[in-house]
């Protein structure tokens, strides 16, 4: 499927920025990113990739110990991560980004409008987002992921968004 921008249906949830990790570099990079922005972004990104067919889950907890603010995927199994940035302090902050590239066909930033494009990688997509939907201004290259590595990225998110679903209608142990 062609990337392209389209028009925004339905309601989707609203992604909460969820904090796994401490220390001096993890505090640097909460008190640079700006959560109700992060959030606002990430929802925006989730409605553009609902229009374009993909099913996305946030906070998705990759097998090399990262955490990728955004994860997709559609009908014919193509996977992309969205790393969210919502200021020039939380791109510095946080570096972990190009081990993210190995999980996914795609990989892109997802910024505001008023985001200083400038000092994003040029070899990675480039989504342009808020609370209502977003925009990709830049695609990111297609690095198709070996058929092993498909299967068992598309299975980690599957048992992943069914244990969240699961936890929603069960009730307190």
């Amino acid at each position: 499927m062609p990337w392209t921008n389209s028009e925004h249906h339905g309601n989707l949830s609203v992604v909460q920025e969820v904090g796994m990790a401490t220390g001096p570099v993890f505090a640097e990079h909460v008190a640079a990113r700006e959560p109700d922005k992060a959030g606002e972004i990430a929802r925006g990104v989730a409605r553009l990739f609902a229009d374009l067919g993909f099913a996305s889950l946030a906070e998705f907890p990759l097998r090399a110990k990262r955490r990728a603010d955004l994860v997709a995927f559609n009908d014919a199994g193509e996977i992309v991560i969205v790393e969210v940035k919502s200021s020039r302090a939380d791109f510095r902050a946080d570096q972990k980004w190009p081990e993210y590239r190995s999980f996914c066909d795609r990989f892109f930033f997802a910024v505001a409008a008023d985001f200083p494009r400038e000092i994003l990688p040029e070899t990675c997509g480039l989504i342009v987002a808020d609370r209502h939907g977003g925009a990709i201004l830049r695609e990111a290259p297609m690095v198709p992921l070996n058929g092993n590595r498909r299967r068992a990225q598309i299975l980690q998110i599957a048992l992943c968004a069914s244990q969240r679903l699961a936890r929603l209608g069960a009730p307190a142990i």
